[in-house]
């Protein structure tokens, strides 16, 4: 745990350094682009629009789930998952492109996963603005439910954090290791409920039980509890337990080795 502790007093002291360098790197992807930070909303709508066409019209026939429109219950867990995935891509790729700029630079090599996640923050509240008025328009009025957003918004930032510094760590050292998480993550995409409902796809109950120790789908799942107003995070807490477990023993393990390897990475790269 002391290296635990380590980790995170760096990214608590550096955490001007953290907003200051994910701002630049914002600008910078888009500065080429003739509708440069636009593309941040436009690009996850374009998606929204063809996943409900496919999956919402097509495969539902746009039937409700859990009594909720699939255009809402959609939204709520596709764009946790598009801030969960691009944050988690670029997290842990973020070492292995920019260690050249802290051998340069006087701050910790952790901040570098910190920042791949801060940098993705505008797009996702965005796009939480606009899911707030397909709410309104689909008459979901607020709720106490929705308070616990304060529990599920930080357990994601944590469980992003770990597994970016995990990954990140690993991709320095074993460059293949990232091309092994790519295909994982869109293996989770499937199973981590973003577009359908895994409870009513006939799946055997073993398997169901199985998929839902996912720690994504818990946070997925948990968002769309909390706007639909459907359940509190208390009354899932073996799989809350199970999910924060997971995520202490990535955070354990990340720390460790990113700390006895960290002054190796500028010669690994």
């Amino acid at each position: 745990m002391s290296e635990v502790l380590v980790i995170l007093k760096e990214q608590i002291s550096n955490f001007r350094t953290i907003l200051r360098l994910s701002r630049y790197e914002e600008k910078a992807t888009y500065q080429s682009h003739y509708l440069g930070l636009l593309w941040q909303v436009l690009n996850p709508i374009i998606q929204v629009a063809i996943y409900y066409l496919v999956f919402g019209v097509g495969i539902n026939g746009g039937r409700k789930i859990a009594d909720i429109p699939y255009l809402p219950w959609m939204l709520t867990g596709i764009i946790a998952w598009f801030f969960i995935n691009r944050s988690l891509m670029s997290a842990s790729n973020s070492i292995y492109k920019q260690v050249n700029l802290v051998a340069r630079m006087k701050f910790p090599v952790s901040i570098l996963p910190s920042n791949s996640i801060v940098g993705h923050l505008s797009s996702y509240f965005t796009m939480m603005i606009f899911l707030m008025g397909v709410y309104t328009y689909y008459g979901i009025q607020p709720s106490l439910y929705w308070l616990q957003y304060l529990y599920y918004f930080p357990a994601m930032l944590v469980f992003l954090f770990a597994v970016g510094l995990f990954n990140a760590t690993m991709t320095t050292l074993i460059r293949d290791y990232y091309i092994v998480f790519q295909s994982v993550m869109r293996l989770a995409f499937y199973v981590s409920g973003p577009i359908w409902n895994i409870q009513n796809r006939n799946l055997p109950p073993t398997l169901v039980k199985f998929l839902k120790l996912n720690p994504i789908y818990y946070l997925i799942e948990g968002f769309r509890d909390t706007f639909t107003s459907r359940q509190w995070f208390w009354e899932k807490n073996t799989y809350g337990l199970i999910f924060w477990g997971i995520t202490l023993i990535i955070l354990i393990v990340g720390s460790h080795l990113h700390l006895k390897f960290r002054s190796k990475f500028v010669e690994l790269v």
